[in-house]
């Protein structure tokens, strides 16, 4: 790809969000009820392409079983406030009811509260007595204290998930987790992620991961881009990563790793875009925060908006537009793209032409850079 001249002594590529392109269609069309949406992931098979965002303002157990009953993901973040006090309720209130001007050093104190391993028994073993596929989240940082009791919890999918997560951190002050020796020593499939280049998702595939997360500082509650200076756009990142699961399929032999969006996919529209793109499932954030049931309570916010030296997020005000079914399956009584997912997917990819997820990565892609709303 040709690259652009910045200034005489720096260059860089052209890289796409995903309001940068659209999905054309073809010759052919089909009945949407006719279009298959599920995925499956090692020996798990899901409904739907929609893995739900380990964030307090998005998943409890209660909204992970319920995402699971409609045919998704729903993981758990398992360093959140779930995993640190008996009853997070009036926490959860209160951080809902924060000023701005507040929030970022309250939300600091109350997640300063240690992780405690029975309580990621217990939220599990909920998820587990409902009888979904149970998925909780670790950031590279916490997993080797950890990964013993989750997978002792009965854990279906472990997911180490970091703003970005790379095969060959280098510390002096700790020995890094050997995401290899790790994954291999695991008896359970293992998400792993954020990686947002061709390289370093294709290190990530050779750790043995079932999934690669592909994001960096695109989600609605990010400022990692305002903080850090750092961002890829999700339409070349997830393109990019695309490939790599393409030419590690052939390194390999044979071995599939599942690509997942993992951050600016707030409407249906980027849905169908990160789909098209070559991504095999989505991870929803802001978009399942708006649910009515969701724990946040139409606000948002991650684990980088109390970080305790640096913050790299903000609680924010999303709003609710339905429950969590009405989100996925509609109906809607809006056009904005915040209701009815999985039928703004199922009509996309019927225009197109396609009759399941994996056809509709070979559709055509254009660039039409638009203002959203």
């Amino acid at each position: 790809m040709a690259e652009i001249e910045i200034g005489r002594g720096k260059r860089g590529r052209r890289a796409y969000s995903f309001d940068d392109v659209a999905v054309v269609p073809s010759r052919r069309t089909r009945d949407p009820e006719e279009v298959s949406v599920g995925w499956q992931i090692d020996a798990y098979h899901f409904g739907l392409p929609v893995v739900a965002a380990p964030m307090d303002s998005v998943m409890s157990p209660a909204s992970a079983v319920a995402l699971g009953r409609l045919g998704g993901l729903g993981v758990l973040d398992l360093e959140g406030l779930w995993t640190r006090y008996d009853d997070p309720t009036p926490l959860l209130e209160q951080i809902v009811g924060l000023d701005d001007a507040a929030a970022t050093a309250r939300m600091q104190e109350i997640y300063a509260a240690p992780i405690r391993p029975e309580l990621i028994t217990a939220r599990l073993g909920e998820i587990r007595g409902a009888g979904v596929t149970v998925a909780g989240a670790l950031s590279p940082q916490r997993t080797q204290e950890h990964w013993r009791t989750v997978v002792e919890a009965g854990c279906d999918l472990f997911v180490i998930r970091g703003t970005t997560v790379s095969a060959e951190h280098v510390s002096s002050r700790a020995e890094p987790l050997n995401l290899k020796r790790f994954i291999y020593e695991l008896d359970v499939p293992v998400i792993v992620g954020g990686a947002a280049t061709y390289t370093a998702a294709l290190h990530l595939m050779r750790t043995g991961a079932a999934g690669v997360l592909v994001g960096f500082g695109g989600g609605a509650a990010h400022t990692t881009r305002l903080a850090l200076g750092i961002h890829v756009p999700m339409a070349s990142a997830v393109a990019d990563v695309a490939a790599a699961r393409r030419d590690y399929l052939d390194e390999s032999g044979g071995r599939y790793v599942h690509v997942i969006a993992d951050g600016s996919v707030g409407r249906s529209g980027d849905l169908v875009k990160a789909l098209a793109c070559g991504a095999d499932a989505v991870m929803l954030g802001a978009a399942l925060a708006r649910a009515s049931d969701a724990p946040g309570c139409g606000w948002h916010w991650g684990s980088e908006a109390h970080h305790p030296e640096l913050p790299r997020g903000e609680r924010v005000a999303v709003g609710s537009v339905g429950t969590m079914e009405q989100i996925m399956f509609g109906p809607s009584s809006t056009a904005d793209g915040t209701v009815n997912f999985i039928g703004a997917l199922r009509r996309a990819i019927a225009t197109t032409g396609y009759s399941d997820l994996k056809e509709f990565q070979r559709v055509e892609i254009v660039v039409s850079p638009y203002q959203p709303r």
